[in-house]
């Protein structure tokens, strides 16, 4: 019992210093984007009135559905 937990033990001590390493890591060399511009890829816009009208009309038909 005792040589299982202290394998459980010693994994989780590795595990941990390996997370911070690799935290590191990247915070060192990940490309750092510029505050002023917008993250790429598709994102909904929550100004649309289309899209929010449609969003309020599927939560409305959820809830009484049910």
């Amino acid at each position: 019992m005792v040589l299982g937990m202290g394998t459980v033990f010693v994994f989780l001590i590795l595990l941990v210093y390996l997370t911070a390493t690799m935290s590191l890591l990247v915070k060192k060399f990940a490309p750092v984007q510029p505050s002023g511009q917008k993250p790429t890829g598709t994102t909904l816009r929550a100004e649309d009135p289309t899209l929010l009208a449609v969003i309020t009309a599927a939560i409305h038909a959820h809830r009484e559905h049910k």
